[in-house]
C-alpha cells in the first residue's frame, strides 16, 4: 500500500460523502459503492465460539475463482479504483484464493483478506506477499495461547498465527512489498480485561494496527458465556478509556474514539444514538456472499446477483433503491467493522495508520 493508492481511494470516499449528503437531504441518488466485501466461503478450519459457520450442516454454494474475477472486473467497470476485503469462513482453504489476490493486483484492484492465520505457513506467506495484497487482517482474540486457542476452538492456533505474522514480515522485507498487517480482536466477556495486552502483543510482533470489534449475539456461547453483562460494563468502560489513552499516546489502534465508546451501549443492546444517525451503510457498502448474492447490509434482503447482473445494474436497481431508503431509517447500533459509521476524518486517520509499515 502506498500514499498514491490511498489518495485515489480517499477521493472516492470524499466524492461519495457529498453524494450521501445529497441523498439524505434531497433524496437525490448520485451514490456509488465505496466499500466492498467478499465472502468467498463459509467453510472453516477452526471452531470459534462466537461463530456458527463451522456448525452448519450444509454450506452455501461457492463462486469459482473465475466468477470472482468477473465480479471484480464488473465492479471496476462501474466505480474505477476500489478496494475489497475477502473473508470467510477461512479464505485460505478455498483452492486458488491466493491467485484471486494476484489477479486483483494484476488488474489494478486492491484486494485484502481477513484470515484466522492457521494457513499462514512460510510458503503461503511468500505467495501472499507476491500477490501484493492491499492488506492482511489477522483475527486474534487473546494475548496468549490459552485464551486465544480456547475462544477460537483450535489448539496451537495462537502460535501458528504468531509465526504467520513473522513470515509475512520476513517476506515483505525479502520481496520489497509493503502492506499493512492488522490485528482484529473480537471483544467479549473473557478477553476485555486483556485488550491492552493484545495491543502490546501486536506492537511487539510487528503488526501495523489493531482494529477492535465487539462480539455480536449469534451462537449459544454469545448468550451464555461471551456477552459482557451490565454488572461488568463499568469495568469495561474503564478499559475502553484506557485504550483511548493508549491510542493518544501512540498505540496503533485504528478505531475512532467515538466507535470505541459506543461499545458500551452495544453491550446494553441500545439503539444507535442520534449523533450516529442516519445510517449510511446502504449508501456505500457492496457485500457479496459466497454465491454471488449482493447485499447493502447483512440485516437486509439480497438486492441482486453479481453472477447474473453487472455491479452497476445491481446498485441502481429497484431492490437496491428500496433497501437504501430502509437502511437510512434504521436505528440499530452496528459496530462490526464492516458497517460501523466512520467520518471522513476517521478515514483520514485510518489511512495514516495504514501507511505505517
Amino acid at each position: 500500500m502506498d500514499a498514491l493508492t490511498l489518495s485515489k481511494l480517499a477521493v472516492k470516499h470524499t466524492q461519495n460523502a457529498v453524494a450521501e449528503s445529497l441523498y439524505i437531504n434531497y433524496n437525490y441518488d448520485m451514490t456509488k459503492p465505496v466499500t466492498f466485501y467478499g465472502i468467498v466461503n463459509e467453510r472453516c478450519n477452526v471452531k470459534c465460539r462466537q461463530c456458527e459457520y463451522w456448525r452448519l450442516k450444509e454450506y452455501k454454494d461457492e463462486m469459482t475463482i473465475e466468477e470472482w474475477q468477473n465480479a471484480l472486473l464488473s465492479i471496476k467497470e462501474f466505480v474505477g479504483d476500489f478496494s475489497i476485503n475477502f473473508s470467510g469462513g477461512e479464505p485460505y482453504i478455498k483452492k486458488g484464493f491466493v491467485d484471486l489476490l494476484a489477479f486483483g493486483h494484476q488488474n489494478g484492484i486492491n484486494c485484502g483478506v481477513t484470515t484466522n492465520g492457521y494457513c499462514m505457513t512460510k510458503e503461503n506467506a511468500a505467495k501472499t506477499v507476491a500477490a501484493h495484497p492491499f492488506n492482511v487482517n489477522m483475527s486474534l482474540d487473546g494475548h496468549n495461547a490459552e485464551l486465544h486457542d480456547y475462544l477460537r476452538g483450535q489448539p496451537g492456533l495462537f502460535d501458528r498465527l504468531s509465526k504467520g505474522v513473522e513470515y509475512l514480515r520476513q517476506e515483505q522485507e525479502k520481496q520489497g512489498v509493503k502492506f499493512p498487517i492488522t490485528i482484529k480482536p473480537t471483544i467479549n466477556k473473557l478477553n476485555f480485561r486483556h485488550l491492552p495486552e493484545i495491543v502490546k502483543w501486536a506492537e511487539h510482533i510487528g503488526a501495523t494496527t489493531v482494529n477492535f470489534q465487539p462480539v455480536n449475539r449469534w451462537t449459544r456461547e454469545t448468550y451464555e458465556e461471551l456477552w459482557i453483562e451490565e454488572e461488568e460494563l463499568a469495568e469495561f468502560e474503564q478499559m475502553i478509556e484506557l485504550l483511548i489513552g493508549m491510542k493518544k499516546n501512540g498505540a496503533p489502534i485504528m478505531n475512532s474514539d467515538e466507535v470505541m465508546r459506543l461499545m458500551v451501549p452495544h453491550f446494553r443492546e441500545e439503539q444507535a444514538p442520534p449523533e450516529s444517525r442516519p445510517c449510511r451503510v446502504g449508501l456505500r457498502n457492496f457485500w457479496i456472499d459466497t454465491r454471488g448474492d449482493v447485499k447493502l447490509c447483512d440485516e437486509f434482503p439480497v438486492v441482486g446477483s453479481i453472477k447474473e447482473q453487472s455491479a452497476r445494474e445491481i446498485w441502481y436497481g429497484e431492490k437496491a433503491q428500496e433497501i437504501r431508503r430502509q437502511t437510512v431509517g434504521c436505528g440499530k447500533l452496528c459496530l462490526i467493522t464492516c458497517v460501523s459509521q466512520k467520518t471522513l476524518l476517521d478515514k483520514v486517520a485510518m489511512g495514516l495508520k495504514l501507511l505505517r509499515n
